[in-house]
């Protein structure tokens, strides 16, 4: 008996409203389609990953040296932190995630493309506000205080203008990111996913904490809409 086109794989109440994930299947191809929710809103879906992935690859890109330690800020389907573990010199990743239920769903292996990512030995999946972290004084390792990192990957908000929750917002100005950039060592690189195309305002808002700053076009197809779609990764350095 084939499975039915749509089912509901979790619910949960959160204090920004209630969190779902989702199976449907796709009429066209047949395959299967995990998405997520929060209340009415759409927050990512399955069918396109290349812009959590570029995140990763292009972010890690920048990076030089090996035995390398990341942070994942935002752990949602799990695409990004999986493409960091791709790269052969990661030693170990830190997701930070603010939604407990998102971690579980990863410990029961509920998304089989990324299945096994929440017991790989080198990731330590951690409940947190990221932002909160950020800009504290522990910094984003709970298990180490002051910790600094080779890499800090961010895909949490919509765009650096468009947030989840209003508490988002003063990490997006010069004293944000001046607090986030305590956590990287000398060279460290920080990414940030976003789907609005390059914002020359953020850019020059990077350029006064980082020496170097780019962004990254992620160029996919987009079936639903038609054409090509884009995400912009922020790049700093």
């Amino acid at each position: 008996m084939s499975a039915a086109p749509f089912a509901e794989l979790a619910r949960h109440d959160t204090p920004g409203g209630t969190i779902t994930l989702w199976r449907r299947r796709d009429p066209a191809t047949r395959d299967d389609v995990f998405e997520v929710k929060l209340g009415d809103e759409y927050l990512m879906s399955s069918r396109f990953t290349v812009g959590e992935e570029e995140l990763a690859e292009v972010g890690l890109g920048w990076t030089s040296g090996d035995d390398l330690d990341v942070v994942v800020g935002g752990l949602g389907l799990g695409y990004t932190a999986q493409a960091v573990l791709a790269d052969a010199r990661v030693a170990s990743l830190v997701v930070v995630e603010a939604v407990g239920p998102v971690i579980e769903w990863h410990r029961d292996d509920l998304l089989p493309d990324v299945a096994g990512l929440a017991a790989d030995p080198r990731v330590r999946l951690v409940h947190g506000d990221f932002f909160a972290m950020a800009a504290g004084e522990g910094g984003l390792d709970p298990d180490e205080t002051g910790r600094r990192f080779d890499a800090i990957l961010v895909d949490i908000d919509h765009t650096p203008r468009h947030h989840l929750h209003p508490s988002h917002a003063e990490f997006y100005t010069v004293a944000g990111i001046a607090a986030l950039q305590r956590w990287l060592r000398p060279g460290g690189v920080f990414a940030l996913w976003s789907d609005d195309p390059p914002d020359d305002d953020f850019l020059a808002l990077l350029g006064t904490v980082f020496n170097d700053v780019d962004a990254h076009v992620a160029r996919f197809p987009n079936p639903l809409a038609g054409g090509e779609a884009t995400n912009t990764i922020f790049l700093a350095r």
